[in-house]
Parts: structure tokens; C-alpha cells; sequence
């Protein structure tokens, strides 16, 4: 009997240690923004939710209700990659309702840059929560140093645990389908927490969220991804046919950055290769690798300032590819994030972190390989929608490699590799498979297909999210 109580006390207090018991609203609503001109023309919460057993890891997040019909509307969660990169870049130069304006301040050290509405916002289509995670990622940050620390269960477990604190304090959102999404490196985040989100509906102890599915926009999935940077370099047209088949005699078998010490000629092929490919933009083949200026001091941002005013894409003119320098517009992002009004309006705690970065590459992170074809192929068993998306011009994380890794699921075809048209134009190519699995190529797009595609990206959304044929 005794044993009883104690296995039904652990039990209980198993159960109440999950629960999430809040009190008081999580964010604020924001209704201006410096740079913007008179009040948002959407609804936007921005602020904190503590994680972790005493709340020491603050999770910083924007929400943006969709401009639609935010009551039957999905509910997406998006991440950014990196590891280390800012929701906020997603928000402002992917998916989001606003973006940099073509003013350029006067004083650009110290002057807000201007912000526009953005027309292609995926806020058209879902409700959509950005997340800066793990702890040290855009706003989010933790107390203590220890919790600085992450991998990547942790982070993933983090990221649900304030899922399901959101949802606490926003129930009318509960039963709206809800989605993962991201790109990039969120590739290795999205299908675990996906996964653990299925496992804690399963258990029936939190909340009940109304999972449907995800999206990924040019995913790391398998370690070995780079061995696909060859193949693609030949068939875009940046290496011989002679050098391409140099490779394969010389490197087969071998994973690309992990060659045996006794194969020598494959080291020197694979370096002769880098040595070729240097100076391609790996995030877009064919914009130019502009490598940019020390931009901390005045005279830096003099130089970018009159870089900006030459080269002014934000205005949508054309300008020949070779003067693009698609980086410069991210400056405007450290410049606006960092101005002490936008962070007080966005009730940023002051003294949290030091400089807002649009990506911290030195983040406290540990990244260990994880094998993340057995959560596709779980979710997908589970039936979980899936929308794999690849700008085809990323050098990055190729299209093909993530085709290949698609390919080692196994899943039959259901419909063949077909155009998908976005105003009577070829926007991509796509091919459904079994397991409510979805790929799309983006034409022209680069790493982050969004901000090189916004209209075809999110006509694409649109369609996936309606259970429309792209």
C-alpha cells in the first residue's frame, strides 16, 4: 500500500511539475514603431516568457496576427537559423508585414531607418509567432551562465515549453491548425520540436496544441550535405565536366569535409575546388560575393551610405547584378534593432544583452549531430503535413542534397515533378510524395528563398496552407 502512494505522490507530482500555470499577459502590444510612419496597420505583441525550472532562460518573441482572419487562420511558429540568427531577420526581410524603406538617414549612426509595409507578408495567410532561441539569440538571453549554455534537445524542449506558455496566455488560439516553420540551420530545430509537440499531445498532460504539420525553407537535415556542393557546382555551370569527373573518380565514398588522411588526391581535388568556388555568394550564385567594409566606425558607415545610395535596391529600381550588395541592407537591421526607442517599444528589458546582433556567432551552443531522418519519417508515419522548400540558386544547402535526403525516405510519388505558376509565370518546380510530404524548388531564389522571392513564396504559403495543389 505504501509502495502505491508513493509511486501515485511521484506521479502527481510528475504531472504538476508539467503543467503551465501562468498568471498575467506574456507580451504587450506595440501599436508604433520608430521608423514607421503613424500606427501599425496589423496587430503586433512582443516581449518575454521565461523557461526553464526557475524561468532563468527569457525567450524574446514577436507575434503578428494575421491580417485575414486570425480567428480560423494557422498558427505558425517560426525560427531562423544560425544557430544564433534573429527572428527578427525573418520578420523584416522574409516573411514579415514590414521592411527597410528607401530612406537613408541622414545621420545613419544615429537616425532610425525608415520601415514600410512589406505586401507579400506571410501574415496575409497565418497568425505567426517569431522566436529568437536558444538563449542569446536576438533579444533572449539567461540569468545565469550555465543556462547560456544549450544543444539542441534543450533548445527544442525550451521552444515548446514557451509554446505551451503562449498558448496559456493566448487560448483562442488553441484550436487554430498550428505549424512549425523555419530555414536554414532551423532545419535541425523544426523536426524535434515537432516531435516532442506530437509526444506531449500524446501524453495528454499541457495543453492540446492543434499540430498539422511544417515547413522548412532549404534545411541542414543530413551531416553529409555538402557532398552535393560538387554535382550542383557542375550542373550550374561553375566547374568543368573534366573536374567534375576528376572528383568522382578521385573522392568516391568519402564525405566531403571529412576525407581519410591516405586519400590524397581527393584532398587535392576538394581543395582545388574551393580554390574555384571562392569567390561565388554561396547564399545566391549569381549575386556578387561582396565582402564588407569594417562598418563600426563613421567613416565605415559613410562608405556604406554612399554604397547605399548607389546601389539602392530598397527602391525596387533595377541595378546590374555585379553592383548588388544584398548585405548592406543588414546593416539597416543592427542600426534600427540597437536605437534605444525601437527597444523600448518593443519592451526589450534594458541591460539584458549588450549589442543586439542580427546573428550571434558566439553563441554558447552545442550543436552535436543529430540524425534527423527518423523524425521526417515519424512525423510523416503520424501523418504530419511536410512543405520542403529550396531557393534553386543556393550554394549553401543545395537543392539537390536536400532532394537526396528526401529521396532516402523511401515515400512513393504521387505526383510527378511538375511547374508550379505564380502569374503565368514558372515559379519553381515541386513533386508531392506519400505522407502528406511536399517539395517546391523557388526559381531564382537563394538560401533564404523569402527575401530573394517574396511574391512566388508566399502565393506558395497560401496555396499549401488552403490544402491546394502549388
Amino acid at each position: 500500500m505504501v509502495k502505491k502512494v508513493v509511486v501515485l505522490a511521484a506521479f502527481f507530482l510528475h504531472l504538476c511539475s508539467n503543467m503551465i500555470v501562468r498568471s498575467g499577459a506574456a507580451g504587450s502590444l506595440v501599436k508604433f514603431l520608430p521608423g514607421f510612419n503613424g500606427s501599425l496597420p496589423f496587430e503586433l505583441e512582443s516581449g518575454y516568457l521565461g523557461v526553464g525550472d526557475s524561468e532563468d532562460v527569457q525567450l524574446f518573441y514577436y507575434f503578428i496576427k494575421s491580417e485575414s482572419n486570425p480567428k480560423s487562420d494557422p498558427l505558425l511558429l517560426w525560427v531562423s537559423g544560425g544557430p544564433g540568427c534573429s527572428s527578427l531577420s525573418g520578420l523584416l526581410f522574409e516573411i514579415g508585414p514590414l521592411m527597410f524603406g528607401p530612406k537613408i538617414p541622414e545621420n545613419i549612426t544615429e537616425t532610425v531607418p525608415t520601415l514600410i509595409s512589406q505586401p507579400n507578408s506571410w501574415t496575409k495567410v497565418a497568425n505567426i509567432i517569431f522566436l529568437d532561441m536558444p538563449a542569446g539569440t536576438g533579444f533572449s538571453y539567461a540569468k545565469t551562465k550555465a543556462d547560456q549554455q544549450s544543444t539542441t534537445i534543450q533548445a527544442c524542449q525550451q521552444s515548446y515549453e514557451f509554446l505551451l506558455k503562449w498558448l496559456v496566455d493566448h487560448p483562442e488560439f488553441v484550436s487554430n491548425p498550428f505549424y512549425m516553420g523555419g530555414d536554414s540551420y532551423a532545419g535541425a530545430f523544426i523536426p524535434i520540436i515537432t516531435q516532442i509537440i506530437s509526444d506531449g499531445n500524446d501524453k495528454g498532460i499541457n495543453t492540446k496544441i492543434n499540430l498539422k504539420g511544417y515547413v522548412l525553407g532549404n534545411p541542414y537535415t543530413a551531416p553529409d550535405y555538402d557532398n552535393y556542393k560538387v554535382p550542383y557546382a557542375h550542373g550550374m555551370g561553375l566547374i568543368s565536366d573534366e573536374f567534375f569527373e576528376s572528383w568522382k573518380k578521385s573522392c568516391e565514398g568519402e564525405i566531403y569535409d571529412i576525407i581519410r588522411p591516405d586519400n590524397v588526391k581527393c584532398s587535392e581535388v576538394v581543395q582545388s575546388f574551393q580554390t574555384m568556388v571562392f569567390g561565388i555568394n554561396p547564399l545566391h550564385i549569381s549575386e556578387p560575393l561582396c565582402m564588407p567594409p569594417l562598418l563600426r566606425s563613421q567613416e565605415g558607415f559613410a562608405h556604406t551610405r554612399r554604397l547605399l545610395e548607389k546601389f539602392n535596391h530598397l527602391t525596387g529600381a533595377t541595378v546590374p547584378s555585379s553592383k548588388f550588395c544584398r548585405w548592406l541592407v543588414y546593416i539597416f537591421a543592427e542600426l534600427w534593432a540597437n536605437h534605444e526607442s525601437v527597444q523600448e517599444a518593443l519592451n526589450v528589458k534594458k541591460g539584458s544583452i549588450g549589442r543586439w546582433e542580427r546573428c550571434n556567432h558566439d553563441l554558447d551552443y552545442n550543436g552535436t549531430t543529430i540524425d534527423l531522418i527518423p523524425y521526417h519519417q515519424k512525423l510523416s508515419a503520424r501523418g504530419y503535413r511536410s512543405l520542403i522548400y529550396s531557393g534553386d540558386h543556393d550554394f549553401v544547402i543545395t537543392f539537390i542534397s536536400t532532394q537526396a535526403w528526401i529521396r532516402a525516405l523511401n515515400y512513393s510519388i504521387i505526383d510527378e515533378w511538375r511547374p508550379w505558376i505564380v502569374d503565368r509565370e514558372v515559379a519553381g518546380f515541386t513533386r508531392t510524395y506519400s505522407n502528406n510530404m511536399t517539395f517546391a524548388t523557388v526559381k531564382g531564389a537563394g538560401h533564404t528563398a523569402a527575401e530573394y522571392k517574396p511574391q512566388e513564396c508566399q502565393t506558395m504559403m497560401k496555396r499549401w496552407f488552403s490544402y491546394d495543389p502549388l
